[in-house]
């Protein structure tokens, strides 16, 4: 005979939370109970949902709410003898208030999960460091004009101690050679920063610590670049200090 017990078992049902003899009269209920199946099925769903999901952890508010809600249940007074109509639900209350628990943060995991930005609010835009230098405050931009109509620029952030290149119609390296990029130290030196990359248009971030950087360089090197220059550089651009 089904009881209001037997419909009340989906959510312990759900968390594994029955022992032996229960699962058994519920699995019994559950064939013959459309609605505890819908509901069983309906918890299951949103635990698989959570399989594929990132972890995170239950909002802080969820938790208080939901163990406030387990203080304002009035608990049953002891008994002095047990009636023979007693099942073992009884005795299990503590453990069956727990997995009712359990599916509540489960629910509530994955509404944060699937909806982490429910508050109105739009996550931060993730850029690229290409970005963040054409973003920044204190981004200059040096140019150069070449006699074939190509261009290139320097973009150089010192806060962020980097610079990129950005070239358009850029002729192609001879073949067996690469363009390579260096930066110029205060006291002169040419530190390697980078191989172009073989792209007419093309912006690429390079390599070192920018921020003392007097110059950007660019010369013709063997495939597999140099490490100093072995030609004069093509294009020199001079960077404010």
């Amino acid at each position: 005979m089904t009881t209001d017990h037997d419909h009340a078992l989906s959510g312990a049902y759900a968390v594994d939370a029955l022992d032996a003899d229960e699962r058994a009269r519920f699995e019994t209920h559950l064939s013959q109970c459309a609605d505890c199946r819908a509901e069983v099925d309906s918890l299951r769903e949103a635990a698989a949902l959570l399989g594929i999901a990132d972890e995170v952890g239950p909002p802080p508010a969820l938790r208080d709410d939901v163990l406030a809600g387990i203080e304002r249940i009035r608990p049953l007074p002891p008994l002095t003898r047990e009636p023979a109509t007693v099942t073992p639900l009884f005795r299990r209350l503590p453990t069956l208030l727990a997995a009712a628990a359990a599916v509540v943060l489960l629910l509530g995991v994955g509404l944060a999960v699937l909806r982490p930005w429910s508050d109105g609010t739009e996550p931060p835009p993730q850029l690229s460091a290409a970005e963040q230098i054409l973003r920044a405050g204190d981004a200059t931009h040096v140019e150069k004009a070449f006699p074939d109509g190509s261009q290139a620029t320097i973009v150089l952030s010192r806060s962020q101690g980097k610079a990129l290149i950005r070239t358009k119609d850029m002729a192609p390296a001879p073949d067996g050679k690469v363009y390579e990029l260096w930066l110029q130290t205060p006291a002169g030196k040419m530190i390697p920063a980078g191989l172009m990359p073989d792209e007419s248009d093309t912006t690429y971030v390079l390599d070192g610590d920018a921020a003392e950087a007097t110059g950007v360089g660019i010369t013709v090197e063997p495939d597999g670049g140099s490490e100093q220059p072995t030609t004069q550089p093509i294009a020199v651009f001079p960077l404010e200090s």
